[in-house]
């Protein structure tokens, strides 16, 4: 069977598909197969797709359109992909390796969610007008006032650089193209080489909608692709989803030009499970969240603040419903949880979970690869208890799925052990008294907090981090205006 848009081999720039100077084997991380031949592009491609975003912006009808046109266009977008999810949920199965049920949920269908609750706000896009207010006339300060009011309107940010991750490419790829685009701006787009072909995908759908030349850009490439797209003063601003180690290694590179900088990073985030809540079904839930996507997702709670009355009941079930979530090849609809995504992570994944043995942690389960396979990047569900929070293992971003168990006596340790830690992306709470999680709601440092597990997906809700999680926000009503320049004209009214 043919796996949907592996056969794409070409860069997409300047409306036109060119030919790379080199080609890369893109591997199935359940079967270690090779799926396809993808593009890797090149310094001459990065400076190719560059021009062409810059003159798309400077001289092309994009950034000009009124919001309805361009709203009307990315309304085309998303249709065509909706059209397509199918495709796209078995290319992701191969690509990928995760498991169908998070891949067409997760990896699919909300990203088109997000998507449409973007158009739909920027539907109530218009200008902002200001009171209009009496002043004295600095020309003549004895004369007449004037009367005078003003306008706030909003307008592109220029040349945007977008650089994704792995692990959910599909969703990370659209978190850049659909604010860039709606906001007016011209987006490069450069993917993860482990993921090419969810982002190179978008240059059919860019042909099909009729998508101005030079609006979208797609490119692979590696590290010098990567520099130049943050380095380039052509390149007014760097949305980013990955590494707390790159991002800030982006904001180095792009601090000399001043770019603008718009960060969706790491994080280590906490569950805790008060004393009152439904300690199996929370054990359950910390079980199915760290298995998402092989533990392979930023926002993925990893640390469990158990308290101590309840922390052998929590560790008893988790570890019975770890050895029944199935671990295998996603081709397979009963598989639970896929692969990691090569052999780099997976070595990452263990060299981790040997340090978690270390410094003294009592490991309840896994810590190995699952017998029976041989191929793939597997590593089994693994969690430890009697976890020290300033461990290297409950302190770095493993992503993997692994957790830590860790105890607590009180609330306000719960909140402290939570709040110690340099990310700040997600965080959740388990409890009887929903009144008193809200209040601990307010005291956790992270951009989202989900109380006995929130509502599941929330396309109209903002996302993103405190601290070394990252900088600005994604989705929710002022997706746009991160995208965008605000920008004060005033007038006197009357004349």
């Amino acid at each position: 069977m043919t796996i949907p848009f592996t056969d794409i081999d070409r860069l997409y720039i300047d409306g036109e598909w060119h030919a790379a100077a080199e080609r890369e084997a893109v591997l199935n991380p359940s079967t270690e197969d090779v799926i396809g031949e993808a593009p890797v592009g090149d310094a001459a491609a990065a400076e190719a797709a560059i021009a062409s975003s810059f003159d798309a912006f400077e001289n092309g009808p994009w950034p000009r359109m009124t919001q309805a046109e361009r709203t009307a266009v990315m309304q085309k977008f998303h249709d065509a992909l909706y059209a397509r999810r199918g495709e796209l949920v078995n290319l992701i199965l191969k690509e990928v390796g995760c498991a169908q049920a998070v891949t067409r949920n997760v990896q699919v269908d909300a990203p088109l969610e997000h998507l449409q609750s973007a158009i739909d706000y920027s539907r109530r896009e218009e200008p902002t007008q200001l009171p209009v207010s009496s002043n004295v006339n600095m020309i003549n300060p004895e004369g007449p006032r004037i009367l005078g009011g003003g306008t706030v309107v909003r307008e592109p940010v220029g040349v945007v650089s977008g650089i994704t991750g792995y692990n959910f490419p599909f969703l990370l790829n659209l978190a850049k193209v659909t604010p860039a685009l709606l906001a007016g701006n011209s987006l490069i787009l450069k993917p993860s080489p482990f993921t090419p072909y969810s982002a190179l995908m978008l240059g059919q759908i860019a042909d099909e909608i009729g998508l101005p030349r030079g609006v979208l850009n797609i490119i692979t490439g590696g590290p010098d692709v990567g520099t130049r797209l943050t380095t380039d003063p052509r390149v007014d601003m760097i949305t980013f989803t990955g590494s707390e180690a790159v991002g800030a290694a982006i904001m180095g590179q792009a601090a000399p030009t001043l770019k603008r900088v718009h960060l969706e990073l790491g994080g280590k985030s906490a569950m805790i499970v008060r004393e009152d809540a439904d300690v199996e079904a929370a054990a359950a839930m910390a079980i199915m969240v760290l298995t998402v996507n092989a533990g392979q997702g930023c926002a993925i709670t990893t640390r469990f603040l158990v308290h101590n009355s309840v922390r052998a009941r929590f560790v008893a079930t988790a570890k019975a419903v770890a050895a029944h979530w199935k671990v295998g090849d996603p081709s397979d609809p009963t598989v639970l949880m896929g692969p990691l995504i090569r052999e780099s992570q997976r070595s990452k994944v263990e060299k981790l979970i040997q340090s978690g043995r270390d410094e003294g942690s009592t490991l309840v389960c896994g810590g190995t690869r699952p017998a029976g396979l041989d191929k793939g990047f597997f590593v089994d569900i693994t969690l430890f208890d009697d976890v020290d929070n300033m461990s290297t293992l409950a302190q770095e971003e493993v992503f993997g799925p692994v957790g830590c168990v860790i105890g607590y006596d009180t609330d306000e340790e719960a909140v402290r052990i939570a709040n110690q830690s340099r990310y700040g992306l997600n965080g959740a709470i388990m409890t009887a008294d929903a009144a008193k999680a809200y209040e601990m709601s307010l005291q956790i440092r992270t951009g989202n907090v989900a109380i006995n597990g929130g509502i599941g997906k929330m396309p109209y809700a903002p996302f993103g981090g405190y601290k070394r999680s990252g900088i600005g926000r994604e989705y929710g009503p002022d997706w746009l205006r991160e995208f965008q320049q605000e920008k004060t004209i005033t007038y006197p009214v009357g004349r």
